[in-house]
């Protein structure tokens, strides 16, 4: 298969990183006045939004396929309604850069999640990646130091969404984004809806009101940047670039967040950052890299990974 150049989608690549990178400080903003739920719902529903007025000006239809919207619900619940509302509680406790750091770890996640299944081979360089990622992830945490329960509960909470994207991103691959009778923005619509109704339904359950009017401007110009870009144009600008540049060159976007974050976390927000977070991040990025065959350990010719054969994360 032909190539496609760089040029056409390395801009929606990087605006991509940029867009995601400061959905941290968005969801930092919007939790200090919001209950987590609300910033989900708020997100969801903003998202959603964004993305019928796409199918909209596209005149594209949603599906009438009950069975896509049963795996809809599923993968909402992993992608979106759990780990939404986890990075929401866990920034409350911890900063915009940490919460992008324990984001990154996501390709470790769906690997040993995919691994666990069988649904791939295991080989020495993704064993040894998956190793050292999550000694990174005790180097982030800082296990030798004393940590308050709720940093670690933040942290644990950050860790755990991003777990639930390596076990969604798999469900996805499988029953969702490998139709060929849909557009992506299409599937994307479908996901977001569904996610928006499950948090229509468990919020209020929870004894939390959907909307808070009383919260300040600022937060609302979060919860739309959070909402349209973050959720919604992210989508479109995901689904993009993988349909240019394969999905192993778009997976390489998680290497550019945590930059962003910390660049918007520390400039704006003032937020500081310890020795142990960017040394914990570097060992997590070069162990995706190894996982991902971009590093590999040194072994017989033999053994070596054909060309042009891509790495699902």
């Amino acid at each position: 298969m032909k190539s496609t150049p760089v040029g056409r989608w390395l801009p929606a690549f990087l605006l991509l990183a940029l867009i995601w990178g400061n959905s941290f400080f968005f969801i930092k903003v919007a939790v200090s006045a919001l209950h987590p739920l609300q910033v989900s719902f708020g997100r969801m529903a903003i998202g959603a939004a964004t993305l019928l007025v796409a199918l909209a000006v596209t005149r594209k239809a949603l599906p009438r396929d009950p069975r896509l919207w049963g795996h809809f619900q599923v993968a909402s619940v992993v992608l979106t309604t759990v780990p939404f509302t986890l990075f929401a509680y866990g920034e409350q406790y911890v900063s915009s850069v940490v919460a992008a750091i324990w984001n990154a770890t996501t390709p470790l996640c769906t690997l040993a999640f995919t691994l666990l299944l069988r649904a791939e081979k295991a080989n020495a360089s993704r064993v040894a990646g998956l190793g050292i990622g999550f000694a990174g992830v005790m180097v982030v945490l800082g296990v030798w130091q004393p940590m308050d329960g709720g940093r670690l509960g933040g942290s644990l909470a950050c860790f755990g969404a991003a777990l639930c994207y390596g076990i969604g991103g798999s469900y996805l691959g499988r029953f969702v984004t490998g139709r060929r009778t849909e557009a992506p923005v299409v599937l994307a619509a479908g996901q977001l809806l569904s996610g928006t109704l499950q948090l229509a339904i468990i919020t209020p359950l929870a004894g939390v009101a959907l909307v808070d009017l009383s919260a300040p401007p600022a937060v609302w110009w979060s919860m739309l940047g959070l909402g349209a870009l973050g959720t919604g144009i992210a989508y479109l600008l995901l689904y993009g670039v993988q349909a240019r540049a394969g999905v192993t060159t778009t997976s390489t976007v998680t290497y550019l967040l945590p930059v962003v974050a910390a660049a918007s976390g520390v400039i704006v927000l003032g937020e500081s950052i310890t020795w142990n977070q960017p040394v914990g991040a570097l060992v997590i990025l070069m162990a995706i890299a190894m996982t991902q065959g971009l590093v590999r350990l040194s072994r017989a010719p033999s053994a070596a990974v054909p060309q042009g054969e891509p790495t699902r994360t």
